[in-house]
């Protein structure tokens, strides 16, 4: 935050204050290649650089940097203060922190919110002629049950901002109203706000000319699943494969996730410019579709302005769970982002169907290349302790042939009392995820137990792409038509990596593995 006309003598001094208590807490020690190699810290996920950090927010691509702002706390390593970090990356694979971005005030947390370059100047916040960023964001006041929408502007490159002096922008007196996501609509030539009202489980529309006089325009919800709080909501288009484009919209709810606890909705249809209308396929309401299927992934949301040169829709989620993220045994960090990914819609029998794929960058982190040609069990697990290979910073790629057989998959983390199990259960038709033996489970009830995700065809062949880091696990389903993102605590010399099945017969079609470098390493 820079220090303006618009902001009052009383804003200085919290500001002030929030400055000096923050460089009291948990001060940084040694080299950045140091504090990466705390326990259980990731090597290619983005964490902070040390406290609480929940949502991704604000994510914008501008001048060629990739934006990630996320709901903080700098004062410790759990929920509380509600402000904004901000880290900016070329490639989405290494990322630069930067100061606190936009802070608790006056009574009023930063929830979370979107960016947009405002190419138009239509705020008028833009000067010498270059657009302005502008965050559109929730304001949470903690004297009273009120939230309303805000927004603050940089004009250099997002590295200070402003508060704007007219704010709220939005206002419906309401104690639940959040998390707007903005874009620009091109069609209409207007700004439009998705935003949530999560007791009602809807969403809303608005529409502005200039980011600051916003007018309501419809509405979508109740539907699909509606056990929890609707957050975090986006709207987007998204390409199909094969050709042509449908509406997403994205719907975070907690609790009600597949899973249990927090999870990822989705929605696939059509947007008029003041409506949403659901696919159904004859139905009355369209059912509950989930973007993960793991225990870790919320609160999910899409860069924008992403040049059309690129052409990609990108997004990441918070790696975490609302069950039980405020206990996760880390320091003096607390919580993780998935990798990004890229997003498409694939035609399926039971409709259109979002897709996932690793975005293409992080091949740049790829070490030494395995390739397994194919073969039994036994003979991969040879393969395997001949190459001493590891379950730490790795990709792993692996087919297994068409098969009618019982159980088969990879156990990863694997020691002595320790494995987490990442399988096929072709009898259920079905891929799982199982940490109830990972490593530290009992820091929360919760934590333990199998998560699931069906599979279209589970007598095909079956293809899984993993990323492994310190903490967690991200398992792509079949080119990305299902995902399971887990967060693991194993212990330090659980690192095997063992495949199981039937022994007979080939089974296994083929395995790729890339050790990954550190994203944080230079």
């Amino acid at each position: 935050m820079r220090i303006t006309h618009d902001t009052d003598l009383n804003s200085i001094l919290w500001f002030t204050m929030l400055a000096c208590a923050a460089s009291l807490i948990l001060p940084l020690q040694g080299s950045a290649e140091d504090r990466y190699r705390e326990a259980f810290r990731p090597q290619f996920h983005f964490t902070p650089e040390r406290n609480w950090m929940n949502d991704p927010n604000g994510m914008v691509f501008f001048e060629g940097e990739y934006h990630l702002f996320y709901q903080h706390n700098p004062f410790g390593d759990k929920w509380g203060h509600m402000s904004w970090g901000h880290a900016v990356s070329h490639d989405l694979a290494h990322w630069e922190h930067l100061p606190l971005a936009l802070a608790e005030e006056g009574g009023v947390m930063i929830f979370s919110g979107s960016a947009v370059v405002d190419w138009g100047n239509t705020s008028g916040f833009g000067k010498d002629g270059k657009p302005p960023l502008v965050a559109i964001y929730t304001g949470h006041y903690t004297t009273k049950p009120l939230q309303n929408q805000n927004i603050a502007y940089s004009t250099d490159r997002g590295r200070t901002w402003v508060k704007y002096a007219g704010n709220p922008v939005l206002d419906l007196k309401m104690a639940d109203f959040r998390d707007p996501k903005v874009f620009w609509d091109e069609a209409r030539s207007r700004w439009l706000m998705t935003v949530a009202l999560p007791a009602e489980k809807k969403v809303h529309f608005y529409a502005s000319p200039d980011l600051k006089e916003w007018k309501y325009v419809g509405e979508f919800g109740p539907s699909g699943a509606t056990g929890g709080l609707w957050e975090c909501p986006d709207l987007f288009p998204a390409v199909v494969e094969g050709g042509g484009t449908k509406w997403v919209l994205i719907v975070n709810v907690n609790p009600g996730g597949p899973a249990g606890g927090s999870g990822c909705q989705y929605f696939v249809g059509e947007f008029d410019g003041n409506r949403f209308i659901a696919d159904t396929r004859g139905s009355s309401t369209p059912p509950a579709l989930w973007a993960d299927r793991g225990r870790d992934f919320y609160a999910a949301v899409s860069w924008g302005d992403i040049p059309k040169g690129d052409g990609r829709r990108l997004w990441l989620g918070w790696m975490s769970n609302w069950d039980y993220a405020n206990d996760v045994p880390t320091a003096p960090w607390r919580s993780a982002m998935t990798i990004p990914r890229e997003l498409g819609l694939r035609k399926t029998g039971d409709g259109m169907r979002l897709v996932q794929k690793p975005v293409h960058e992080f091949a740049a982190l790829r070490g030494e290349h395995y390739h397994f040609n194919g073969g039994t069990v036994p003979e991969v697990n040879e393969w395997v302790q001949k190459n001493k290979l590891q379950s730490e910073s790795v990709e792993l790629s692996v087919e297994f042939a068409p098969s009618r057989a019982e159980n088969q998959g990879v156990r990863l983390f694997r020691g002595v009392s320790e494995e987490t199990v990442v399988g096929i259960d072709r009898d259920h038709g079905r891929v799982y995820v199982d940490r109830t033996r990972s490593g530290n489970v009992g820091f929360h009830p919760k934590f333990p137990g199998k998560n699931v995700a069906p599979l279209a065809r589970p007598n095909d062949r079956v293809r899984l792409e993993i990323f492994v880091d310190a903490c967690s696990i991200e398992v792509f389903v079949n080119d990305g038509e299902a995902v399971l993102s887990n967060l693991v605590f194993p212990s330090r010399d659980s690192r095997g990596v063992e495949f199981f099945g039937p022994v007979d017969g080939t089974l296994i079609s083929s395995v790729d593995v890339w050790p990954l470098s550190s994203a944080w390493r230079k």
